[in-house]
């Protein structure tokens, strides 16, 4: 099978939980893999924040800057912890997980100009939930005794994330059925 993906044609190779993963040479490898999930979702994060800043919805607008700066820290923290380990450089397509976009970058097509902090938490589980399930599969898969105990870790850090998010959406109830209705659209005439 071939993939859209030019510089990872085994990645394209599907197993009976979906594409299949490919492996990650190292520790350093993995690092930069780590770095760059964390990097990616404090940037649409960040994204989302602004388009909610923009349509007026300050809640919402706070808790992704909230989540921004989150991401940002375990960005940081993954450097701290390459310390002086040379990180190679990811390329667009060089990520070594199923799919275009890395495990925890939120899917910017799921926003709405009026969501609740509810709907951007769902958002946030989601994410947090692709990412324990690479580092949980990467962790079982792996044969390099350095990378199956990072996995581990990041696995287990993203299981708290998940578990936080979900302590998070208690503070918050669903939104009601008219919740996208807007009460003054753009381009209404009045």
């Amino acid at each position: 099978m071939t993939t859209d993906r030019p510089d990872t044609p085994d990645a394209a190779e599907t197993t009976s939980q979906g594409p299949a993963q490919s492996p990650v040479a190292g520790a350093a490898e993995l690092l930069a893999h780590a770095h760059r999930i964390e990097a990616d979702a404090a940037e649409r994060y960040g994204v989302l924040a602004e388009q909610m800043e923009t349509h007026n919805n300050p809640d919402v607008a706070r808790l992704f800057r909230k989540l921004e700066w989150i991401e940002g820290l375990h960005a940081d923290k993954i450097l701290g912890r390459a310390a002086d380990t040379p990180l190679p450089a990811l390329g667009p397509w060089e990520g070594k997980w199923p799919g275009d976009d890395s495990p925890e970058a939120v899917d910017l097509g799921e926003a709405h100009y009026l969501m609740t902090p509810w709907q951007a938490l769902q958002m946030a589980l989601k994410a947090e939930q692709s990412a324990f399930a690479f580092y949980d599969r990467l962790a079982q898969t792996a044969t390099d005794a350095q990378v199956k105990q990072l996995a581990t870790e990041f696995a287990e850090e993203e299981r708290e994330h998940v578990e936080l998010v979900l302590k998070e959406l208690e503070k918050y109830p669903p939104p009601d059925e008219t919740w996208s209705e807007d009460p003054d659209p753009a381009g209404s005439p009045e």
